[in-house]
Parts: C-alpha cells; sequence; structure tokens
C-alpha cells in the first residue's frame, strides 16, 4: 500500500518575499531550511521592503550555485556570495520581532536599489538567536529567520484542489509560499497534525497560518488579483483570520527530500 502523505515539493525563498527555489532536498535547521529567508531588503529608514507592497518583487529570480545566489530581473543578473557581509549590524523589525542584521556589499544594496526605483538595502540574518519569535499560543519563544513568523510552512495538495474547485482562474500552490507541500486525503487536514517525522526530521505544528492580500499577488506577472483571498474568506475564516497551510518548525536539524513519507 502506498504511503497517504508524502512529500510533494520543497521550497526555499533565500531572499524575503523575492520568487522561490524548487528542491529535491533541503536541509532543516532551526531558522527553517539553510539558506530560506536568511536575506531581506530593508528600506533607508530600515524598514523590511515586501510583495505586499512592491509586487514586482515576485519578478526577482533567484538561484544558488556554487556557494553563490544569483538573482535574474528581466534580463539583468546580479550575484554575491552566500558568506560574505559587512560588519555594520543593523536593528530591523520583522513585524513585532526585532532582529539583528547585517549588510551583504555594497554593490548588491546598489543594483536593488536601481530595479526597484529606490535606495534599498540587502542584508542577512547570521546566527541563529539573531530574531526570536514568541508564539502567543505556546507561550514559546523560537528562533526563526526573517519569515514571517515562523520557519516552515506546510500545505496539503488537496487543501489547493478543493479552493481550486472553486475558483474560475486556478492558482498555483506558489501563490501561497510554502516550504513543504504534502499528499493528502482531505482539505486543510495538516491543520491538526501534532508531532511527525519526515526523512531525518522530526517536526511539530504549531497553529494554521493566517493569509494576507500577499495571496492576490499572482507569481507569474506580478498582477495583483481578486482571488484567491475573496473566495477563502467564505470559507476558512476563524478568529477573523483566513487560514491556509499550516506553520511548523523543526526538532533536530536533518535533510529531508521529495518522495519522502510523512510519519505519525
Amino acid at each position: 500500500m502506498s504511503a497517504i502523505h508524502v512529500v510533494k515539493e520543497i521550497y526555499i525563498y533565500p531572499i524575503k518575499s523575492l520568487a522561490a527555489i524548487s528542491c529535491q532536498k533541503a536541509l532543516a535547521e532551526e531558522m527553517g531550511f539553510e539558506n530560506d529567508r536568511r536575506w531581506m531588503l530593508i528600506d533607508a529608514g530600515n524598514q523590511m521592503i515586501t510583495q505586499r507592497e512592491h509586487r514586482i518583487m515576485s519578478q526577482f529570480y533567484p538561484q544558488i550555485s556554487a556557494e553563490k545566489i544569483s538573482i535574474t530581473f528581466q534580463n539583468q543578473k546580479h550575484e554575491f556570495s552566500i558568506h560574505e557581509h559587512l560588519d555594520n549590524l543593523i536593528e530591523v523589525n520583522v513585524w513585532d520581532d526585532k532582529s539583528e542584521v547585517i549588510e551583504v556589499n555594497q554593490s548588491t544594496s546598489k543594483w536593488f536599489s536601481e530595479h526597484l526605483g529606490f535606495e534599498c538595502k540587502l542584508v542577512k540574518i547570521i546566527k541563529s538567536g539573531d530574531r526570536k519569535h514568541e508564539s502567543s499560543r505556546l507561550k514559546e519563544t523560537f528562533n526563526v529567520s526573517l519569515a514571517d513568523g515562523y520557519p516552515y510552512l506546510m500545505i496539503g495538495t488537496k487543501s489547493l484542489d478543493f479552493l481550486n474547485e472553486k475558483l474560475n482562474e486556478k492558482v498555483t500552490i506558489l501563490r501561497f509560499r510554502p516550504n513543504i507541500v504534502i499528499s493528502t486525503q482531505n482539505a486543510h487536514e495538516e491543520d491538526d497534525f501534532d508531532t511527525f517525522k519526515i526523512g531525518e526530521v522530526d517536526f511539530k505544528n504549531i497553529k494554521p497560518c493566517g493569509r494576507c492580500i500577499m495571496v492576490n499577488n499572482d507569481p507569474e506577472n506580478g498582477k495583483l488579483k481578486k482571488e484567491p483571498l475573496k473566495t477563502l474568506s467564505k470559507y476558512r475564516v476563524v478568529n477573523n483570520s483566513v487560514l491556509f497551510g499550516t506553520n511548523i518548525v523543526s526538532l533536530n536539524n536533518g535533510i529531508i527530500s521529495v518522495g519522502d513519507e510523512v510519519v505519525f
């Protein structure tokens, strides 16, 4: 008998709010997958920059090869080393959390500033503990990356299928920026998972993920649509929050791969 819950897709987003990289396998760490949202763009006032205000960010495509990250935007390309950074510590906020970050280099900041049309810097979070996020539900504090809240977002295939049955224009899973996509039998069953193992890694489910206007940004072209938030808000609202996918944390480091079974 074939397993019901199997990893179908794995994604990382090296730079917050830029496009995804699809992976066959990834190293899970406390802060999230290796190289997942360890970088982000900040403006001249050291405020984080996201697709919520700048939808064009979805059109910047990262790749990782030989310890370098290259970014392609339209027909322009720029690359920098995964390990490089300056020495100037900068304190920024990611929503309600304070985080210490460091600028990567001035030429990379200049490249992004030119292509986005305003002054910005590319910054990096260096180590675990440089940003802490408190779970109001669990009264626990987690060391996280520059992701919105938690290190990992997991979505079941049936959740997307169920939504797409209700939409005239189908959406892809990339609207929801997951890290792990698993095969499921029922829509939103992932919300009710507790602890489970994938590959070498034990995970714990924290809470379903509340969604914002960003899911209406079509990653194919950076255009804002009315869906899927409009339809989701008809059947997925809990405590004034539209839920889709679930936030999880890893309990140890290790490799997970596409094809791995989810073991309870």
